[in-house]
């Protein structure tokens, strides 16, 4: 029998993340936050000067990596805090669609399966990278409420932070997510879609995990 994945995709600060480490926890799963492998690129890229796709994909492909725990690893060094920086998350959007580096990053994803299972968060989890998962959860929220958690969560990292020009970034990544000629942003035809504007964290985690207890009587899983 496969490992089984749930797959969460949805806009940036849609609370996909927080959402999905959640849902992990609560039924024993191994968790992969997708995005981060494109902040880390993202980041290699700002520091190294690479602009070139050939160059960003190598990056990609060879580039020293550990999740540990809460912090991420670049050759030893926990960059954790760096990676949730806009100017990083801006340019990991502008990096998503480049098709060498998602092909790179496609086998390193894919490794994140294993058992017991898998809850998986990005933006084509339900399309490309998961497309056999067993349970596919848009995650979505009104642009305004998802600009105002992205600001909550950076002030309270310590990381300074603009709402007006937060809530920009997000219209444009937006934009640039749902027009890209690879993985566009969209919900699997498959997909629950779930519109977290006016539930709890714990709201969304108890329906997603419900959802997925429901679907695992029916297919035999424990």
């Amino acid at each position: 029998m496969s490992v089984p994945v749930i797959a969460i995709d949805g806009p940036s600060a849609s609370g996909k993340g927080t959402i999905a480490k959640k849902v992990a926890s609560e039924l024993g799963f191994h968790y992969l936050e997708s995005g981060a492998l494109y902040r880390l690129i993202a980041l290699l890229a700002l520091r190294q000067d690479l602009t070139s796709e050939s160059a960003i994909a190598d990056a990609a492909e060879h580039m020293d990596v550990v999740f540990q725990e809460d912090e991420i690893l670049i050759e030893d060094q926990d960059v954790s805090s760096q990676i949730r920086h806009e100017a990083v998350g801006n340019r990991a959007s502008e990096i998503a669609p480049m098709p060498t580096v998602r092909q790179a990053l496609l086998k390193r994803q894919r490794a994140f399966r294993q058992p017991p299972g898998l809850v998986a968060d990005g933006r084509d989890m339900a399309t490309v990278v998961f497309p056999d998962a067993e349970l596919k959860v848009f995650l979505t929220a009104d642009p305004e409420i998802r600009a105002q958690r992205r600001y909550k969560q950076l002030i309270e990292k310590g990381i300074d932070a603009n709402l007006r020009a937060l809530s920009r970034d997000l219209r444009e990544r937006d934009e640039r997510d749902a027009k890209r000629a690879v993985a566009p942003l969209v919900p699997a035809a498959d997909s629950q879609v779930l519109d977290s504007s006016a539930l709890s964290i714990d709201e969304v985690v108890e329906r997603i995990v419900g959802w997925w207890r429901d679907r695992s009587k029916t297919a035999g899983h424990r």
